[in-house]
Protein backbone atom coordinates (compact mmCIF):
# COMPACT_ATOMS: atom_id res chain seq x y z
CA UNK A 1 0.00 0.00 0.00
CA UNK A 2 1.23 3.56 -0.54
CA UNK A 3 1.48 5.65 2.40
CA UNK A 4 2.30 8.98 1.20
CA UNK A 5 0.11 11.26 1.87
CA UNK A 6 0.32 12.90 -1.19
CA UNK A 7 -0.23 10.27 -3.81
CA UNK A 8 -3.28 8.06 -4.38
CA UNK A 9 -3.63 4.27 -3.27
CA UNK A 10 -1.93 1.65 -5.82
CA UNK A 11 -1.91 -1.41 -4.16
CA UNK A 12 -5.02 -4.04 -2.60
CA UNK A 13 -6.10 -2.81 0.80
CA UNK A 14 -7.34 -5.58 3.16
CA UNK A 15 -9.52 -5.31 6.48
CA UNK A 16 -11.56 -6.67 8.56
CA UNK A 17 -14.51 -6.15 9.89
CA UNK A 18 -16.27 -9.32 12.00
CA UNK A 19 -17.90 -11.31 9.82
CA UNK A 20 -16.78 -9.20 6.51
CA UNK A 21 -13.98 -9.01 4.65
CA UNK A 22 -12.77 -5.55 3.52
CA UNK A 23 -10.70 -5.10 -0.01
CA UNK A 24 -9.83 -1.66 -1.71
CA UNK A 25 -9.18 -2.52 -5.35
CA UNK A 26 -7.29 0.54 -7.13
CA UNK A 27 -8.15 1.28 -10.33
CA UNK A 28 -6.39 5.01 -10.76
CA UNK A 29 -6.47 8.28 -9.81
CA UNK A 30 -7.66 11.98 -10.82
CA UNK A 31 -5.58 15.03 -9.84
CA UNK A 32 -8.12 17.79 -7.89
CA UNK A 33 -6.91 21.58 -8.31
CA UNK A 34 -7.51 22.70 -4.46
CA UNK A 35 -8.37 26.37 -4.65
CA UNK A 36 -10.63 25.15 -7.74
CA UNK A 37 -11.94 22.04 -6.16
CA UNK A 38 -12.74 24.00 -2.88
CA UNK A 39 -13.19 27.14 -3.79
CA UNK A 40 -14.67 28.22 -0.54
CA UNK A 41 -11.35 27.34 0.93
CA UNK A 42 -8.28 30.25 1.87
CA UNK A 43 -5.51 29.92 -0.34
CA UNK A 44 -3.22 30.72 2.98
CA UNK A 45 -4.54 26.90 3.93
CA UNK A 46 -2.92 25.44 0.81
CA UNK A 47 0.18 27.28 1.48
CA UNK A 48 0.31 25.55 4.81
CA UNK A 49 -0.30 21.93 2.98
CA UNK A 50 2.13 22.20 0.57
CA UNK A 51 3.22 18.58 1.70
CA UNK A 52 0.20 17.24 0.89
CA UNK A 53 0.03 17.99 -2.91
CA UNK A 54 1.80 16.57 -5.87
CA UNK A 55 4.61 17.44 -7.32
CA UNK A 56 2.66 19.68 -10.12
CA UNK A 57 0.22 21.34 -7.10
CA UNK A 58 -2.49 19.14 -6.77
CA UNK A 59 -4.71 16.82 -4.71
CA UNK A 60 -4.06 13.13 -6.15
CA UNK A 61 -7.49 11.64 -5.01
CA UNK A 62 -7.33 8.16 -5.48
CA UNK A 63 -10.20 6.17 -7.39
CA UNK A 64 -11.21 2.53 -7.28
CA UNK A 65 -13.33 0.10 -5.84
CA UNK A 66 -14.52 -1.47 -2.70
CA UNK A 67 -15.00 -5.21 -2.89
CA UNK A 68 -17.24 -6.95 0.94
CA UNK A 69 -17.05 -10.48 1.47
CA UNK A 70 -18.97 -12.51 3.44
CA UNK A 71 -19.34 -16.03 3.99
CA UNK A 72 -19.87 -17.34 -0.02
CA UNK A 73 -20.74 -14.09 -1.58
CA UNK A 74 -19.03 -10.80 -2.95
CA UNK A 75 -20.27 -7.48 -3.80
CA UNK A 76 -19.08 -4.44 -4.95
CA UNK A 77 -19.15 -0.49 -4.01
CA UNK A 78 -18.60 1.18 -7.42
CA UNK A 79 -16.45 0.20 -10.07
CA UNK A 80 -13.66 2.87 -10.92
CA UNK A 81 -13.10 5.05 -14.00
CA UNK A 82 -13.11 2.28 -16.37
CA UNK A 83 -9.67 1.68 -19.09
CA UNK A 84 -9.72 5.56 -19.90
CA UNK A 85 -6.88 8.34 -19.55
CA UNK A 86 -7.99 12.00 -20.17
CA UNK A 87 -5.32 14.40 -19.93
CA UNK A 88 -5.90 17.79 -17.75
CA UNK A 89 -7.01 19.90 -21.01
CA UNK A 90 -9.57 17.84 -21.70
CA UNK A 91 -11.28 17.66 -18.57
CA UNK A 92 -13.13 20.18 -16.68
CA UNK A 93 -11.16 22.95 -14.73
CA UNK A 94 -11.03 22.44 -11.46
CA UNK A 95 -9.34 18.45 -11.87
CA UNK A 96 -6.04 17.68 -13.97
CA UNK A 97 -5.43 14.37 -15.33
CA UNK A 98 -7.51 11.04 -14.98
CA UNK A 99 -6.24 7.67 -15.07
CA UNK A 100 -8.48 4.62 -14.78
CA UNK A 101 -7.52 0.98 -15.70
CA UNK A 102 -6.05 -0.78 -12.83
CA UNK A 103 -9.23 -2.36 -11.87
CA UNK A 104 -8.65 -5.99 -13.27
CA UNK A 105 -5.03 -6.16 -11.65
CA UNK A 106 -6.22 -5.41 -8.70
CA UNK A 107 -8.70 -8.08 -8.74
CA UNK A 108 -5.80 -10.59 -9.36
CA UNK A 109 -3.43 -9.29 -6.74
CA UNK A 110 -6.88 -9.53 -4.20
CA UNK A 111 -7.24 -13.07 -5.80
CA UNK A 112 -11.00 -12.38 -6.37
CA UNK A 113 -13.36 -12.97 -9.70
CA UNK A 114 -15.31 -10.52 -11.24
CA UNK A 115 -18.16 -13.42 -11.51
CA UNK A 116 -18.18 -13.93 -7.57
CA UNK A 117 -19.58 -10.03 -6.90
CA UNK A 118 -23.26 -10.20 -6.91
CA UNK A 119 -24.12 -7.10 -5.93
CA UNK A 120 -22.62 -3.52 -7.06
CA UNK A 121 -23.49 -0.94 -4.68
CA UNK A 122 -23.33 2.75 -6.05
CA UNK A 123 -22.62 6.16 -4.35
CA UNK A 124 -23.51 7.78 -7.26
CA UNK A 125 -22.97 7.88 -10.92
CA UNK A 126 -20.08 10.40 -11.93
CA UNK A 127 -17.86 9.15 -14.32
CA UNK A 128 -15.24 7.83 -11.87
CA UNK A 129 -17.61 5.54 -10.11
CA UNK A 130 -18.83 3.79 -12.83
CA UNK A 131 -16.19 3.04 -15.26
CA UNK A 132 -16.51 -0.67 -15.29
CA UNK A 133 -19.86 -1.61 -14.44
CA UNK A 134 -20.62 -2.48 -18.26
CA UNK A 135 -18.18 -4.90 -18.21
CA UNK A 136 -19.18 -8.43 -19.33
CA UNK A 137 -17.61 -10.06 -16.43
CA UNK A 138 -20.08 -8.08 -14.01
CA UNK A 139 -23.34 -9.09 -16.28
CA UNK A 140 -24.97 -11.57 -13.14
CA UNK A 141 -24.63 -9.20 -10.72
CA UNK A 142 -27.49 -6.66 -9.36
CA UNK A 143 -26.27 -3.15 -9.44
CA UNK A 144 -28.33 -0.93 -6.95
CA UNK A 145 -28.33 2.89 -6.12
CA UNK A 146 -31.09 5.63 -5.43
CA UNK A 147 -33.93 6.13 -7.36
CA UNK A 148 -32.57 9.56 -8.24
CA UNK A 149 -29.30 8.07 -9.49
CA UNK A 150 -31.27 6.25 -11.94
CA UNK A 151 -33.62 8.58 -12.95
CA UNK A 152 -30.19 10.97 -13.98
CA UNK A 153 -28.29 7.90 -15.36
CA UNK A 154 -26.71 8.60 -18.68
CA UNK A 155 -24.27 5.07 -18.50
CA UNK A 156 -25.96 1.73 -18.14
CA UNK A 157 -24.35 -1.74 -16.02
CA UNK A 158 -23.76 -4.52 -17.53
CA UNK A 159 -26.79 -6.24 -15.10
CA UNK A 160 -30.15 -5.01 -14.01
CA UNK A 161 -30.55 -1.79 -11.96
CA UNK A 162 -32.32 -1.79 -8.67
CA UNK A 163 -33.66 1.40 -6.95
CA UNK A 164 -33.06 1.35 -3.29
CA UNK A 165 -33.61 3.92 -0.19
CA UNK A 166 -32.46 5.13 2.54
CA UNK A 167 -32.15 2.16 5.56
CA UNK A 168 -32.44 -0.72 2.59
CA UNK A 169 -30.34 -3.35 3.61
CA UNK A 170 -28.27 -4.41 0.26
CA UNK A 171 -26.35 -6.90 1.23
CA UNK A 172 -26.51 -8.92 4.03
CA UNK A 173 -24.66 -6.61 7.31
CA UNK A 174 -25.03 -3.83 4.90
CA UNK A 175 -27.38 -0.68 4.60
CA UNK A 176 -27.52 2.45 2.69
CA UNK A 177 -27.81 5.50 4.10
CA UNK A 178 -28.85 8.52 2.41
CA UNK A 179 -26.30 11.67 1.88
CA UNK A 180 -27.64 13.89 -1.33
CA UNK A 181 -26.08 17.13 -2.20
CA UNK A 182 -23.14 15.86 -3.98
CA UNK A 183 -25.45 14.16 -6.43
CA UNK A 184 -29.47 14.55 -5.50
CA UNK A 185 -29.54 10.16 -5.00
CA UNK A 186 -26.15 10.07 -3.74
CA UNK A 187 -25.98 7.16 -0.71
CA UNK A 188 -23.32 6.09 1.80
CA UNK A 189 -23.40 3.11 2.98
CA UNK A 190 -22.88 1.60 6.39
CA UNK A 191 -21.11 -2.09 7.13
CA UNK A 192 -22.07 -4.18 10.39
CA UNK A 193 -19.65 -7.17 10.72
CA UNK A 194 -21.78 -8.44 13.86
CA UNK A 195 -25.14 -6.94 14.99
CA UNK A 196 -23.98 -5.26 18.07
CA UNK A 197 -19.67 -5.22 16.12
CA UNK A 198 -17.67 -2.64 15.15
CA UNK A 199 -19.25 -0.46 11.55
CA UNK A 200 -17.66 0.85 8.93
CA UNK A 201 -18.94 3.92 6.61
CA UNK A 202 -18.58 3.79 2.94
CA UNK A 203 -18.32 8.22 2.54
CA UNK A 204 -18.56 8.26 -1.39
CA UNK A 205 -17.73 11.50 -2.66
CA UNK A 206 -19.59 13.08 0.98
CA UNK A 207 -15.77 13.79 1.19
CA UNK A 208 -12.86 14.26 -0.97
CA UNK A 209 -10.15 14.45 1.12
CA UNK A 210 -9.16 14.04 4.32
CA UNK A 211 -8.03 17.58 4.47
CA UNK A 212 -11.70 19.03 3.79
CA UNK A 213 -12.09 17.62 7.31
CA UNK A 214 -10.56 21.06 8.03
CA UNK A 215 -14.21 23.09 7.44
CA UNK A 216 -17.05 20.80 6.80
CA UNK A 217 -18.72 23.96 5.14
CA UNK A 218 -15.99 23.54 2.30
CA UNK A 219 -17.89 22.65 -1.08
CA UNK A 220 -16.45 20.73 -3.39
CA UNK A 221 -17.01 22.08 -7.27
CA UNK A 222 -19.01 19.34 -8.41
CA UNK A 223 -21.81 19.65 -5.38
CA UNK A 224 -25.18 20.04 -7.26
CA UNK A 225 -26.40 21.52 -3.91
CA UNK A 226 -23.77 23.02 -1.40
CA UNK A 227 -26.12 23.21 1.31
CA UNK A 228 -27.62 20.17 1.39
CA UNK A 229 -23.66 18.87 0.97
CA UNK A 230 -22.74 19.85 4.30
CA UNK A 231 -25.86 18.66 6.19
CA UNK A 232 -24.39 15.12 4.31
CA UNK A 233 -20.77 15.51 5.78
CA UNK A 234 -22.11 16.61 9.21
CA UNK A 235 -24.01 12.99 8.66
CA UNK A 236 -21.43 11.18 7.80
CA UNK A 237 -18.82 12.91 10.50
CA UNK A 238 -21.50 11.64 13.29
CA UNK A 239 -21.72 8.05 12.08
CA UNK A 240 -17.95 7.96 11.90
CA UNK A 241 -17.82 9.39 15.33
CA UNK A 242 -19.32 6.41 16.84
CA UNK A 243 -17.42 4.30 18.96
CA UNK A 244 -15.14 1.61 17.16
CA UNK A 245 -16.17 2.69 13.77
CA UNK A 246 -14.03 3.11 10.99
CA UNK A 247 -14.22 4.95 7.84
CA UNK A 248 -13.53 4.44 3.96
CA UNK A 249 -13.21 7.38 2.52
CA UNK A 250 -12.24 6.12 -2.00
CA UNK A 251 -11.11 9.15 -2.42
CA UNK A 252 -8.59 9.96 0.07
CA UNK A 253 -4.68 10.03 -1.00
CA UNK A 254 -2.37 7.79 1.25
CA UNK A 255 -4.75 5.98 3.31
CA UNK A 256 -8.56 5.20 2.37
CA UNK A 257 -8.76 3.16 5.59
CA UNK A 258 -9.52 5.20 8.58
CA UNK A 259 -10.66 6.10 11.62
CA UNK A 260 -12.26 9.74 12.88
CA UNK A 261 -10.87 11.33 15.53
CA UNK A 262 -11.28 14.97 17.29
CA UNK A 263 -8.73 16.95 19.17
CA UNK A 264 -9.22 20.73 20.34
CA UNK A 265 -12.32 20.78 17.90
CA UNK A 266 -10.49 19.87 14.55
CA UNK A 267 -10.72 16.96 13.11
CA UNK A 268 -8.51 14.65 12.07
CA UNK A 269 -8.30 11.60 9.90
CA UNK A 270 -6.40 8.45 11.40
CA UNK A 271 -5.46 6.46 8.69
CA UNK A 272 -5.35 2.43 10.12
CA UNK A 273 -2.53 0.44 10.89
Amino acid sequence: MSTAVNSHVTEPVRVGLGTHRLTYLPDGYVQLHPRAWFPDSPGAFWEGHRGRLDDEGFLRASVGALLVEYEDRAMLFDTGFGPARIPADHTIAPLGRIEGGGLPDAFAAAGIAWDAVDTVAFTHLHDDHVGWAGDERLRGARFVASAAEWRGAHRRPAGQPVAVRDGQEVFPGVTALATPGHTPGHLSYVIRGEPDGPAAVVVGDVLHSALQLADLTWRAASDLDPAEAVRSRRKVVAELSRPGTIGFAGHFSGAVFGRLSASDDRLRWDPLD
